[in-house]
């Protein structure tokens, strides 16, 4: 069943990929660089669910005091870094031929890089405890805490002046182009919440065994 799922999912984000980048016409103005947007775009949004099942996780272990919730909320931390950092790097390699620089201090970018860092950190304090419960116990506020920049990065566009374009959505796009970002934000939120469940598993494995190893 485990095989089948990863057969459904690499079928559908190979598909959505190769519709991107041969079936949708390239932008008028960029060319075949906005087609970085299908990657770019649906890592960004992904990432900002990650977060916030972090954010949601952190408020239940500290309502409910289990540590499943402890345990979703590192999962979904990894997942969402991972996503940022492909965020940042494909803003990047846009920024090059439309800006003419690999990184400018726009600050969308910047409120970006804050995240990822945030984000880094975060999973820095985890490592740096033994204790699980500790551990738990001082996380949580933190990912709520750092969960307040993700509003931040997506108001980031209308709040400053910045060189980044204003948010894209379907509803803003060519209807083409459009179903391009649809199809790949359904491919990356298949293989994020695969990734969340796996690191989730690997986490209560973990656990169950440092419990068994002190038994």
């Amino acid at each position: 069943m485990k095989f089948l799922w990863i057969i459904i999912v690499a079928g559908f984000f190979a598909f959505a990929q190769y519709w991107g980048l041969f079936h949708t016409p390239p932008d008028a103005l960029m060319g075949e660089v906005q087609k970085l947007m299908y990657v770019h775009v649906p890592a960004a949004w992904n990432s900002f669910i990650s977060f916030f099942v972090v954010f949601a996780a952190s408020i239940l272990f500290l309502i409910r005091k289990k540590m499943f919730w402890d345990h979703l909320a590192a999962a979904a931390a990894e997942v969402g870094c991972v996503l940022t950092a492909l965020t940042l790097c494909l803003g990047s390699i846009w920024g090059r031929p439309t800006w003419g620089v690999w990184w400018t201090w726009d600050p969308r970018l910047t409120t970006t890089a804050i995240l990822f860092f945030l984000y880094v950190g975060y999973l820095a304090l985890r490592g740096f405890v033994d204790d699980n419960d500790r551990r738990a116990r001082l996380s949580a506020p933190l990912g709520i805490l750092i969960f307040l920049n993700v509003p931040i990065v997506y108001m980031s566009v209308k709040w400053w002046r910045t060189l980044h374009q204003v948010q894209s959505s379907p509803e803003t796009v060519a209807p083409e182009m459009a179903l391009s970002l649809r199809l790949n934000a359904i491919a990356f939120l298949l293989i994020a919440l695969s990734f969340i469940y796996y690191r989730f598993q690997l986490q209560q494995r973990r656990e169950k065994w440092e419990l068994e190893k002190i038994s």
